[in-house]
């Protein structure tokens, strides 16, 4: 089985990128380009190259690492992530000047592991690649001037985040023990009922902990509100989004086990059920808005369980396109957010009032991806959620449809909230009446709305790019 470097050129470009960001890091010069800026123009440059990778197709290091259709889309929405994030953090207010080059490299490190984990289909290289996401992730989230806070969320991520590796770590052993195997492969032909491999069936349930750690699915859950609220709006907005592309890519490789019926199915519906509606209903009450997405990330997580329960191959697409126009839906928001907070703090839902005098473009924008996390049409959110229900409803789990539908209902209020907020509640007298962005601000926020559109109306723009399999 013979190396091909030409089956990983996004993970080598990406890697490129980290070392130019190293180097810059620690020999910055007053001759050197700003980082903010060359490195929004390279990280187009990488959705490019994923694009044009997205049908290769092979097997190297030693069976661990497979490169197909699957893996290709979930870089490629990594590639897409990455480069709105960095242009969503160019500008950022409180994050010191000298820190820069290494705030983007950790983010360029996280986003690296990222694309590894969508090609890893063995145990070991799927731990350490997740390690190499969510450890880069540590360092970005206490990287906020000013703000007590951003410590204690750092510590809670961290907390959580070790806590998750070390039952994950455990579960394997257990997986290890029963199996005798490591590669997901050879998984298909090996018993994954409790009857019949009890210990495996726990290592399993134990190793999957890490993946719904990244997801937020309760109740591993409990981290992403007070990190959310501590970080910074940038930071935040990567962490919301990007760390799912790859929980979610790793969950569809073991769904081949996750058939109806089995215990560790029947437990992953149970909680994607609570999480739906302890996510829903805990973000009713919110005012700040940080919060109130963190919540809302929750009960998103529990919409994509939906779909990978359902076992079968509608399902888990269904899964795949709905975790990429996540990421549109979710950067959309917080592209919003960071415009207006331009000091860095926290938004409250009374400093969205009047923003449709003072920014109109920028309340569109909020307001499309408001529309589409709710699922209202023809933003691709309701394709999403319509694609998810559909694919699992008569296979074994229709209870947990019924209950999702239902949360789609109570998700209206607090989403449409701020959108009322930004429409019909007036702004303080002190507040400008309007208030100038940057042209540039208001198209790249105006290209997210129209991508959920434009994904929303023609949604197989995106299912030709997922597996014929799926």
């Amino acid at each position: 089985m013979e190396f091909r470097p030409d089956l990983i050129i996004p993970e080598l470009y990406q890697l490129l990128l980290i070392g130019a960001l190293f180097i810059q890091g620690i020999a910055d010069r007053p001759w050197m380009p700003r980082v903010g800026k060359w490195l929004s123009w390279c990280a187009g440059v990488g959705i490019l190259i994923s694009a044009g990778s997205l049908d290769l197709n092979g097997l190297i290091f030693v069976g661990s690492y497979r490169v197909d259709t699957l893996s290709q889309f979930f870089k490629f929405a990594v590639s897409f992530g990455f480069a709105v994030a960095v242009l969503n953090a160019t500008r950022q207010p409180t994050l010191e000047k000298e820190k820069h080059c290494e705030y983007f490299m950790f983010m360029a490190l996280s986003a690296w592991g990222l694309m590894i984990l969508s090609s890893c289909v063995e145990l070991i290289s799927i731990y350490l690649a997740l390690e190499l996401a969510s450890f880069s992730l540590f360092p970005l989230v206490p990287l906020r001037s000013g703000e007590k806070g951003a410590a204690e969320a750092a510590v809670k991520y961290v907390f959580f985040g070790a806590a998750a590796t070390a039952i994950g770590l455990f579960g394997f052993s257990l997986i290890l023990a029963s199996q005798h195997t490591t590669y997901l492969i050879d998984f298909m032909q090996k018993p994954w009922a409790w009857s019949e491999a009890p210990m495996a069936v726990a290592g399993l349930t134990l190793f999957l902990c890490g993946m719904l750690f990244k997801l937020a699915l309760f109740p591993f859950h409990f981290w992403a509100p007070d990190v959310y609220e501590g970080a910074s709006n940038e930071t935040v907005a990567y962490i919301s989004t990007m760390p799912k592309l790859g929980a979610v890519v790793v969950l569809i490789r073991l769904s081949m086990l996750l058939k109806p019926g089995l215990e560790i199915t029947t437990i992953l519906a149970l909680l994607a059920a609570v999480s739906i509606t302890y996510g829903n209903l805990a973000a009713l009450i919110q005012t700040d808005v940080k919060r109130l997405l963190g919540y809302s990330t929750i009960a998103h997580a529990g919409y994509v369980m939906v779909g990978l329960t359902a076992g079968t191959t509608e399902g888990v697409a269904a899964a795949a396109f709905y975790s990429f126009i996540y990421v549109i839906m979710n950067f959309a928001c917080f592209w919003v957010i960071c415009r207006i907070a331009t000091d860095g703090r926290n938004l409250k839902l009374d400093d969205l009032n009047g923003l449709y005098k003072r920014a109109p473009g920028l309340a569109l924008v909020l307001a499309v991806g408001a529309m589409a996390l709710v699922g209202l049409p023809p933003t691709a959110g309701f394709m999403g959620k319509l694609f998810l229900l559909t694919a699992a409803w008569n296979h074994s789990y229709n209870w947990l449809v019924v209950i999702a539908a239902a949360n789609i209902a109570i998700s209206i209020y607090y989403y449409l909230n701020l959108v009322r907020h930004a429409y019909t509640k007036e702004a303080p007298e002190s507040t400008p009446t309007a208030v100038p962005y940057p042209f540039f601000s208001l198209l790249w926020g105006g290209l997210l709305a129209a991508l959920l559109i434009l994904f929303g109306i023609l949604p197989g723009l995106v299912f030709k790019a997922l597996p014929p399999s799926l």
